[in-house]
């Protein structure tokens, strides 16, 4: 591809690296001729000083042959500039980063299309969806995502005198939009099907629409939930995206900060997080709020110094996981050296969420769960696919596979047999790993 990197900084330079590693035409576009001087030393790339939003500057960069521009500098406003000039005069995607909640919230809208965005990115999200990985399963938060809030995911035990102990799942009825994804006994870790039967004591993974979870949750385990207590430091826009992506009644957050009035802010907008006007770091704060036994430690503050050190003393004091944020990559060497268990930079986030974004490819994997037994998969299907308008009671799925939700416009819902898949729909599969190509034979092939 022909690419156009707008800015040099870290995300920019980054993106740009990569890309060109992979054979891509990258130039290049900043203010600072020393930054790109200092690119252009170590990669085989095309710089160019000059305003990254102005015509003249697109144009010599070769804009109307531009197959993706990617505008990364610190400012929102110029990149949503750059992107819309860029649309304009010929280039094929644009891909744009935002820094502040409010242009961030545009993604998908008719405004971000008439500036011709087509993909909006905040480093600090992603870093924030990242960490709640770490923490959750990745699977429950890829399924969320797709599900934009529209679906739950949860793991918990089968309770002694279920409903649902010692039958087989063809013999029960769950509620409508939910369906069973995996049972796990002692080691072994089954990918449920109709001939799946539930004990007491297994682990199981249950999928479905918001609005008839609690109802399907009820028929395997009555035992309250496992509280996680997490304590966060630091008031960045990661911070505050961590304690959204952390919004569960298995988590219990805290949240310290150091100014009066952004905690004051911050307790407006965060209800569900506990905002202490704190240093977590003081030995008389650290004993006072019990955080040596709290589950996991997080330190999210801007600067990469102060995180590890905090990080570094939380771990020696008992915290069981202590988790950094560095956006220097420079210091990444010293983690296991001090202890913490997980670092995150959201420049290398960043940039995976663009090499995401340009696979145009029909199916991504999106994550594993379940010991790595089974993988979370998005499938876009072709338009003459055999699937279309077939009832899917009749779609002949790989073993052990399910498509746990379609994507249909803005709505996203757990489908029944009965339901048809329609062109244009975006379909979230579970399966085991390694079917991608039963998959596409099924939903790509003509």
């Amino acid at each position: 591809m022909n690419v156009i990197v707008a800015g040099a900084g870290d995300v920019g330079g980054h993106a740009a690296e990569v890309l060109s590693a992979d054979g891509h035409n990258v130039t290049v576009i900043d203010l600072s001729a020393e930054r790109l001087r200092a690119l252009g030393d170590t990669l085989d790339l095309r710089t160019l000083v000059g305003h990254c939003s102005h015509w003249d500057v697109l144009r010599e960069a070769g804009v109307e042959r531009c197959d993706l521009l990617i505008a990364t500098t610190q400012v929102d406003e110029v990149n949503m500039l750059a992107a819309s000039v860029a649309k304009a005069a010929g280039a094929k995607k644009t891909i744009v980063r935002v820094h502040h909640t409010a242009n961030f919230s545009l993604r998908g809208t008719p405004y971000a299309q008439q500036l011709g965005i087509d993909e909006l990115l905040c480093p600090e999200h992603l870093t924030a969806l990242a960490i709640a990985r770490t923490i959750r399963n990745p699977g429950f938060i890829a399924l969320e995502e797709f599900g934009r809030g529209q679906l739950l995911m949860q793991r918990f035990p089968v309770a002694s005198g279920a409903p649902v102990v010692g039958s087989a799942l063809s013999e029960l009825t769950l509620p409508p939009s939910t369906r069973l994804a995996t049972v796990e006994s002692g080691s072994t870790v089954t990918l449920a099907d109709a001939d799946t039967t539930i004990a007491e004591g297994d682990m199981v993974t249950l999928i479905g629409e918001t609005k008839q979870f609690e109802a399907a949750r009820k028929m395997f385990s009555k035992d309250r939930e496992k509280h996680i207590h997490i304590a966060i430091m630091g008031e960045t826009a990661t911070a505050v995206w961590l304690c959204r992506a952390l919004k569960s009644r298995i988590f219990s957050v805290r949240l310290f900060v150091q100014h009066r009035d952004r905690a004051e802010e911050l307790s407006e907008k965060l209800g569900h997080v506990t905002i202490l006007d704190a240093d977590p770091t003081d030995s008389a704060t650290f004993a006072d709020e019990h955080i040596g036994k709290t589950d996991v430690f997080i330190a999210v503050t801007d600067d990469d110094e102060r995180n590890i050190l905090a990080c570094a003393q939380s771990k020696a004091m008992g915290v069981a996981t202590v988790i950094a944020v560095v956006p220097r990559a420079k210091y990444l060497h010293l983690f296991p050296h001090v202890g913490i268990d997980h670092a995150f930079s959201p420049r290398a986030d960043a940039v995976k969420a663009i090499l995401h974004l340009i696979d145009t490819g029909p199916i991504r994997s999106l994550a594993t769960f379940a010991n790595g037994i089974a993988e979370v998969y998005e499938l876009r299907p072709s338009k003459r696919a055999k699937v279309l308008g077939h009832e899917l009671r009749n779609v002949k799925m790989p073993a052990q596979a399910m498509i746990a939700a379609i994507r249909r416009g803005d709505n996203v819902y757990v489908p029944g047999a009965d339901d048809q898949i329609a062109a244009g729909d975006t379909l979230l599969v579970i399966g085991p790993r390694g079917i991608s190509d039963d998959l596409r034979k099924l939903f790509v092939t003509k």
